[in-house]
């Protein structure tokens, strides 16, 4: 029994793990449904502040009709007791205590009205606030979110990009040393053809003063004096 449930408490804790990655993962669309639902509400809370105003309202003019109304039973009474009808008074100064008592209870819902009505004013102002800086924060969470995912991509193709270009670094590399093995072996093949041509022969033996000189001036004119002497 201990061990099915250490098996039942794992298997809670794996889904509490599972069920935190997906929050994490899905955070900012979370988030970005609160505040819509958030928004939903005040707007509710709005159409139920205008209705408290509304009560507000008709209670103030109920107020005010019961007032006149037991200013002109009171003025009816006094006419009666003038013509000294107490019967009739009386029956009016009933009506007026009937109208005062409305008038109170009225006063009363006037007043919890009111106080309702400036509790929820300063709800929905505060509601705005926040939600204007959930708002904000929405938008700043986006952003960063959107450069963040931005730079992993850039920072996965620049890995990516960082292996192609050593690649293509070693290519070049391998292509400039066939090029230049080209060269060599083209210039030494030109070196060993001049090395074995008479041209190369006849040079090296002028070098050396060996061979036919040059029929220069003074070479004629020395000529001519040994013929002559």
């Amino acid at each position: 029994m201990g061990i099915l449930n250490k098996i039942l408490t794992a298997f809670r804790g794996g889904a509490t793990e599972i069920g935190q990655s997906i929050v994490d993962a899905n955070s900012t669309r979370i988030f970005e449904q609160e505040i819509r639902d958030a928004e939903r509400h005040l707007t509710k809370a709005k159409r139920d502040l205008t209705d408290v105003m509304a009560k507000e309202m008709q209670a103030s003019r109920e107020i005010d009709r019961l007032k006149r109304a037991v200013a002109e039973h009171e003025g009816y009474a006094a006419q009666a007791l003038d013509k000294g009808n107490e019967t009739l008074a009386l029956e009016v100064a009933e009506k007026i205590a009937q109208l005062e008592q409305e008038l109170a209870d009225q006063q009363s819902a006037n007043e919890s009205y009111s106080a309702h009505a400036v509790k929820l004013k300063d709800l929905v102002k505060k509601t705005e606030r926040q939600l204007a800086d959930y708002q904000r924060q929405l938008s700043m969470v986006k952003t960063t979110e959107s450069v963040q995912k931005a730079t992993a991509s850039i920072t996965d193709s620049f890995a990516s990009s960082n292996s192609k270009l050593l690649n293509a670094k070693d290519s070049l590399e391998r292509i400039k040393a066939r090029q230049q093995q080209f060269d060599d072996r083209l210039k030494a093949a030109e070196t060993l053809e001049a090395e074995n041509s008479d041209k190369s022969l006849a040079a090296k033996l002028a070098e050396a003063g060996i061979g036919e000189s040059k029929n220069d001036a003074n070479s004629v004119l020395e000529r001519i004096k040994a013929r002559k002497g």
